[in-house]
């Protein structure tokens, strides 16, 4: 069962807004909108570098092998 909250819309300017009720808080300061027929739909912006999307992951539990062959410099071809 999904929750549902009725909300006003009023003028911020010369746009429509909406209060966000708490208990549909976005953890992120962005968002994404896009519209759906008659629907509004608003989802957390993804991260935008790949530093960011890293440190949402947890960290692996493996070993990895050592690097052969590595070179400081690289290579001319």
């Amino acid at each position: 069962m999904s929750v549902e909250r009725h909300v006003k819309i009023f003028r911020n300017g010369r746009s429509q807004a909406v209060r966000i009720p708490r208990e549909f808080e976005l953890a992120s300061d962005e968002a994404i909108m896009r519209k759906e027929g008659d629907r509004l739909i608003i989802e957390p912006a993804p991260p935008k570098s790949l530093l960011a999307l890293l440190e949402t992951l947890a960290p692996l539990d493996e070993d990895f092998p050592p690097i052969q062959n590595w070179r400081s410099t690289p290579s001319s071809a």
